[in-house]
């Protein structure tokens, strides 16, 4: 796209105003949002804001931002006004006064470290599979975590009261441009998922910040509320963003070997075991809220294992059997409240270190290792993710190769926001605890 046919082809649609989107630093999406006469402005990057106002962005002494947008990845929402007015969307880098790259912008660091991995020739593709909750609202409006049906996997109406809701949701993702490969209910009730086609990274991070929007949109409209919180009922599976990566080499899949076991190649396996080795240093990035750590638990399918498997599920990184073009690893262990850029940013950084250092993964488990005991598991050398974000945070803090991913800004500003996060829950009294001790003792 070209800033001269962004202009005529909003003039075409009759778009009134655009939205320049970025997001914070743990992913909640912020826009700032001008009328038709800025779009020239706009298009130009020359639109500032307030950064002191955004978590973990800048102090209020050096506050000013400009947005600049990424002119390819405009879009115009398919719904319109009561007047027929036509809103238009460009992602957006956030630039310091002077236009140079601002350290505490998550999409930026993706793009930092796709750029590493390009001067080896490498381009990583992601495919997400984003999890969610239907939940209905209680009648003052505020959501609850009553769900709309009792569907199980891949079930249909009208145990599966979410399918309506679920084909809108596709029809408006399609009318932005995405490649829907799949949409089913999933294991939990009133639980669902929609895949889209993988991407270079710093697209798919994109389409999940997009995708996360148009769901509770199109949720609501049902009267619905969406939700991709981990682990809001105790008791059913909880939402993953399982993560399908592969390193292409222009349009050369270099995570197939024809000729090696298991058709994977060196640089595959490399990858693998840089995932692995660094799986406890980023899960605070990659499962990053206080209820990320109630989903990784054993029983419910979620990965808690530092381990890879060609076939087999229970492990954290497992390898599909599409073989060629279709090679991949799938890292397991993401959940959607993730900030996806942050989270691309921090696997990459792992699997650049594993090809690196030319680490070696071990051989693939093919047990199903929820059934292992201690000893089975320490003998095969599988390790534990951290059971909480507090353990994962002093994790993240000790990985040097995580931290210098995400910069000085970033990892500073991420840890002080989380430590604060995982403190207060700490000094929280909980419902829980008053149900287990407040007539007891």
């Amino acid at each position: 796209m070209t800033k001269a046919s962004i202009l005529r082809e909003c003039k075409k649609r009759g778009v009134r105003f655009m939205r320049l989107q970025f997001t914070d630093i743990h992913g909640a999406n912020k826009n700032v949002e001008v009328p038709a006469s800025q779009f020239e402005k706009a298009l130009d990057g020359k639109i500032m804001f307030d950064g002191s106002s955004i978590e973990g962005f800048t102090r209020i002494e050096e506050s000013d931002m400009l947005l600049h947008p990424d002119l390819d990845t405009f879009m115009v929402f398919p719904w319109s006004g009561d007047d027929g007015t036509r809103i238009g969307r460009l992602v957006c880098d956030v630039k310091r006064p002077d236009g140079s790259d601002f350290g505490g912008d998550p999409r930026t660091c993706l793009r930092r470290v796709c750029a590493r991995a390009a001067r080896k020739g490498y381009s990583l593709n992601v495919g997400p599979e984003v999890e969610f909750f239907l939940f209905e609202r209680n009648e003052d409006g505020s959501p609850s975590v009553r769900t709309h049906d009792v569907g199980a996997y891949f079930d249909l109406a009208p145990v599966d009261k979410g399918e309506a809701c679920r084909r809108d949701i596709v029809d408006s993702l399609e009318a932005m441009g995405f490649e829907v490969e799949a949409a089913h209910h999933e294991v939990a009730h009133g639980q669902h998922e929609i895949d889209f086609k993988y991407a270079e990274a710093v697209h798919t991070a994109d389409n999940v910040t997009t995708f996360r929007f148009i769901v509770r949109k199109i949720a609501n409209n049902y009267g619905l509320h969406a939700t991709f919180m981990p682990k809001p009922i105790f008791g059913q599976n909880g939402n993953g963003m399982h993560c399908h990566q592969s390193l292409f080499k222009g349009s050369r899949n270099i995570f197939y070997d024809a000729k090696a076991e298991h058709q994977l190649s060196k640089v595959a396996l490399q990858y693998i075991a840089g995932i692995l080795r660094h799986a406890k240093g980023f899960v605070a990035i990659t499962n990053p809220i206080v209820n990320s750590y109630k989903r990784l638990v054993p029983g419910y399918e979620a990965p808690i294992n530092v381990a890879w498997s060609e076939k087999n599920r229970s492990p954290m990184v497992r390898i599909p059997a599409s073989r060629g073009i279709g090679t991949r690893c799938e890292v397991r262990l993401p959940d959607p409240a993730c900030n996806p850029y942050l989270a691309f940013t921090a696997m990459l950084a792992a699997g650049l270190d594993g090809i690196e250092q030319k680490m070696d993964p071990g051989p693939p488990v093919d047990r199903n290792v929820f059934t292992m005991s201690k000893r089975e598991k320490r003998r095969l050398k599988i390790d534990d993710l951290p059971a909480t974000l507090g353990e994962a945070l002093d994790a993240l803090e000790k990985d040097k190769v995580i931290m210098e991913a995400l910069g000085n800004h970033l990892s500073e500003a991420y840890l002080t926001g989380k430590r604060k996060v995982w403190n207060d829950f700490l000094a929280a009294v909980h419902p829980w605890e008053l149900d287990r001790y407040l007539a007891y003792y």
